[in-house]
């Protein structure tokens, strides 16, 4: 029995090597992963003035980690002040370390009829948060961090998902930065 897939197979070109170069970079990644840091002291954990605010990364794709799934940074927001408001692709949750304050949220809002409709609500949600609270941001919500103590910083612990990044998504969006970046 014949099968048109086979005899195009036989007579078709291009050819490409794909799986074969899928397995190389496989053996790459495996030694390369070996020599990975498994432990990060505090020492090595940067520091970044960016425009989603002051963070200093505990894990990123750029540390050259073992951890290969998530992104984390701690984020400390001045008194008074408030973090970027920025959204991206990947859900993210953060834990309250110190101080209190609130975050708004912008879901995204969305229709699914004959057109695909997509915006961000006008109206933001407000959670309000103190030390010890968790607080989850739905995927692609336009967020911010607002340090409601006007004497001491508030510092939370922050984490997203790196695979959704990694898989195509990579959509992060600064819609404003904090006050205290002087950046461009």
């Amino acid at each position: 029995m014949k099968h048109p897939e086979v005899d195009a197979f036989k007579s078709e070109n291009p050819r490409a090597p794909f799986y074969q170069q899928a397995l190389q970079d496989s053996a790459r990644f495996k030694e390369a992963y070996k020599k990975r840091k498994k432990h990060i002291k505090k020492e090595e954990m940067p520091w970044e003035e960016s425009p989603q605010g002051l963070i200093k990364h505990v894990t990123n794709i750029h540390m050259d980690t073992a951890e290969c799934a998530i992104e984390t940074y701690i984020q400390l927001i001045p008194s008074g002040s408030r973090s970027g408001k920025h959204r991206h692709m990947a859900e993210e949750v953060f834990y309250v370390i110190e101080g209190h304050g609130y975050d708004l949220h912008w879901d995204v809002e969305f229709e699914v009829t004959d057109k695909y409709y997509w915006d961000w609500k006008k109206e933001p949600q407000k959670f309000e948060w103190e030390k010890g609270d968790f607080v989850y941001i739905p995927p692609y919500t336009m967020h911010q961090h607002f340090n409601a103590d006007d004497e001491k910083p508030a510092q939370i612990y922050s984490s997203t998902n790196r695979i959704v990044k990694e898989i195509g998504y990579n959509w992060l969006e600064q819609v404003e930065n904090a006050p205290e970046y002087k950046g461009k």
